[in-house]
């Protein structure tokens, strides 16, 4: 199975006490090759776990790989933001929109629910991995 990880599950992977503890640890098994995400969504996870060391050992661990340069996308990732600001996304979000394009067999990994009404090229649902009820 492939995926590319947002913040939500790699937090929800990590923290026993997150809700979505035992879903991402589950759905975490499944998985055959490290997990696509990018750099906002790790320095995101760094915050929400408060630590930078815990966040980079996913990476070490191979559960997560980063696989996006936003240098390469501005313009696109310029074009998302003013095209979802009445939803206020942040980079990361972006970002993952921009990966879903890249890499049209891959799921978006998620627990924000923002994803369902995000498109990838202009109109194109994105496919997500979600927890019961997101």
């Amino acid at each position: 199975m492939k995926g590319i990880a947002d913040t939500g599950f790699l937090v929800a992977f990590v923290s026993r006490n997150d809700r979505y503890h035992d879903w991402a640890v589950s759905l975490a098994e499944g998985f055959t090759e490290p997990l696509l995400t990018c750099e906002a969504v790790l320095a995101e996870t760094a915050f929400h776990l408060g630590s930078c060391s815990i966040a980079l050992n996913l990476v070490k661990q191979q559960l997560v790989t980063l696989d996006f340069d936003c240098n390469a996308y501005l313009p696109q990732l310029d074009a998302l933001a003013r095209r979802y600001a009445d939803r206020r996304p942040d980079l990361a979000d972006l970002c993952l929109i921009t990966m879903s394009e890249l890499h049209l067999k891959h799921n978006v990994v998620t627990v924000d629910s923002d994803f369902r009404v995000y498109r990838r090229n202009r109109r194109d649902a994105i496919p997500l991995m979600c927890p019961p009820g997101v």
